[in-house]
């Protein structure tokens, strides 16, 4: 894991403009973000086409767009990561299904929203990914919370340092959250 202080120094450094500090970041990242592709990727089918490393470049490549972002600290990369990472799987399995019409890039249920005395099952992720904006709709802490922690990988406390909530409200909100996606999957699925 990449010292969190050098992490931030750098963002710091790329907040002020110097043009080097992507170069210099890039290294102390790149396995966290590997290893966040890979910890996706392992949910997904065995065939799917995407690779860890082709979705932590384009991510990358992606996060680089250094002017539309004001990084605050290494937790705050991190949520944008998971952001970038997300849409990029579903646009890919988006595609995917417009070649196929009957592809589903599929995850457990379980997984993808850790709900306790459920039975495991498939979900299609563009579902899921529907079910966050319908909750954004409404909740925009809980669609970002669900987004942080499974898409993210983030921890309830580096959720709530991003979110800048207690812990305790993460807590309260990832399991509300769990419980309605579940029940809009499901009612999606029909």
């Amino acid at each position: 894991m990449a010292d969190l202080s050098d992490v931030t120094i750098l963002l710091n450094r790329i907040n002020d403009g110097d043009g080097k500090a992507p170069e210099e970041l890039l290294p102390l990242v790149y396995g966290e973000l590997r290893k966040l592709a890979h910890s996706y990727l392992q949910r997904e089918r065995a065939d799917h086409t995407l690779q860890a490393t082709a979705l932590v470049h384009e991510a990358y490549i992606r996060l680089v767009d250094w002017e539309k972002v004001s990084w605050q600290n290494r937790a705050h990369f991190f949520a944008v990561a998971a952001s970038i990472m997300r849409k990029i799987l579903v646009d890919h399995a988006r595609e995917k299904k417009a070649q196929k019409r009957d592809f589903g890039q599929k995850l457990s249920l379980d997984e993808a929203v850790s709900l306790p005395n459920q039975n495991a099952r498939e979900v299609d992720l563009i579902a899921l990914d529907n079910a966050l904006e319908e909750l954004a709709k409404f909740d925009k802490t809980q669609s970002k919370i669900v987004e942080l922690r499974f898409f993210g990988g983030l921890t309830i406390e580096e959720t709530a340092h991003a979110l800048k909530i207690s812990p305790a409200t993460v807590k309260r909100e990832w399991t509300v959250a769990k419980t309605w996606l579940f029940r809009e999957i499901r009612r999606s699925d029909g």
